[in-house]
């Protein structure tokens, strides 16, 4: 059987050296009789998520007129906190690509284990920390009550908008700048105070750094790996990088909950802080369970799409290229969530340490041109997200001032 036709996760070891001469083709699973594949799933799915986006911005706008003007500040609370889960949401299927992306396009996980180890990775990352919460937190101080509601609620919403438009396109953007910049542009539309110094130390230069640093370690890493197994058998090599590779992608994904989960949780708690639920000093225990479920849920429901971008289009992989990627992403996730309590992009890391692997067999393995669209939508994710919000917050308050 030739490798095309092989099911994910089957396939013979191909013999191939450990430089990766082509890596696994992602390939399909083949669904149950009736069931649609992944990919078909895929396609369908922005026609389903479309007019639900428009029924919550609606939804949106017509609870903060009424809120406004009738001062049901606990009934907009709840939408507010239902919007920030459902952002949560879709977090989880545009980002769980980035955890099993390398892990599935070189067979190391069927595409269903893959997601379902995810999904669970992801929901235990969530509960092990929650500084990076209270960094987001303090990005913007909204006014209290009513109004500050509606800012924060037009800031998820242009998250929300950004994350769908990129994840019908199967561009790997980055959830966290979107949430980030739609806070923030909310807040200026609404003169709040916007905490800069936060914005530039804790996300503009860890947006610069991490992927910097992801390719050069990744690299590094890679050079060790072909330097110390240059004379091993390539394919018993294979094999255990393959296993290898199963670690590191759970290692990834609970990088990916403790660093995502948390920025949700950074939104709600700015939501309790507005309307006098909480002094902003500690995250309460519903708000991380819930955050971690609405995560976890995400993330099995998929993020085919923008798995095949991350797993085929930049650079063909092999398991070491993968464990090498995968690994590196995670210590970066986790420094950053501890020592500096940064929300960094588990996008942009992961991204750059595929890159940084590929660039060790040679710089023109690397699809720059796919890499260069993935810049672009990095780019413009914070500013676009901000514009969105902008735009909900002047409609919203326009029609309950």
């Amino acid at each position: 059987m030739s490798t095309a036709e092989e099911p994910p996760g089957r396939g013979g070891d191909t013999g191939r050296d450990v430089g990766g001469k082509v890596g696994a083709v992602l390939t399909e699973p083949t669904p149950p009789s009736g069931e649609p594949s992944l990919a078909e799933q895929a396609r369908r799915g922005p026609d389903r998520f479309w007019p639900l986006l428009g029924i919550g911005l609606l939804a949106v706008i017509i609870s903060g007129a009424v809120g406004l003007q009738s001062e049901a500040q606990t009934a907009v609370l709840i939408v507010v906190v239902v919007i920030a889960l459902v952002f949560d949401y879709t977090n989880g299927f545009h980002d769980a690509a980035n955890a099993i992306a390398t892990s599935v396009s070189t067979r190391a996980l069927t595409p269903r284990a893959a997601l379902l180890m995810a999904a669970v990775m992801n929901l235990v990352g969530a509960l092990l920390g929650v500084e990076v919460a209270k960094t987001v937190s303090e990005v913007i101080t909204p006014p209290t009550g009513l109004h500050g509601l509606t800012v924060v609620a037009a800031g998820v919403l242009g998250a929300i908008t950004w994350n769908m438009i990129t994840w019908y396109f199967g561009l790997p953007s980055s959830s966290s700048h979107a949430l980030i910049g739609g806070v923030v542009g909310a807040g200026v539309a609404s003169a709040s105070a916007v905490s800069w110094g936060t914005v530039v130390d804790k996300v503009a230069l860890p947006m610069v750094i991490s992927p910097v640093a992801g390719f050069g370690l990744t690299y590094l890493v890679m050079v060790a790996i072909l330097w110390i197994f240059r004379r091993s058998n390539p394919g018993r090599l294979g094999r255990r990088f393959r296993i290898a590779q199963s670690l590191s992608a759970a290692s990834m994904a609970l990088g990916h909950g403790l660093q995502d989960a948390q920025k949700t949780m950074g939104i709600i708690v700015l939501a309790l802080v507005t309307t006098g639920h909480s002094d902003g000093q500690s995250v309460p225990l519903w708000v991380i369970l819930a955050c971690a479920g609405a995560l976890s849920l995400g993330t099995y429901a998929g993020g085919w799409r923008i798995m095949r971008t991350l797993g085929r289009k930049v650079i063909e992989l092999d398991p070491p290229k993968g464990f090498a990627a995968e690994s590196t992403a995670s210590v970066i996730l986790y420094a950053t969530a501890y020592i500096w309590h940064a929300p960094i992009s588990t996008t942009h890391t992961i991204t750059s340490c595929i890159m940084g692997a590929g660039a060790t067999k040679r710089l023109s393995a690397v699809r720059w041109g796919v890499a260069g669209n993935i810049v672009t939508a990095w780019i413009l994710t914070m500013p676009a997200a901000a514009l969105v919000a902008a735009v909900v917050y002047w409609i919203v308050h326009l029609f309950g001032a």
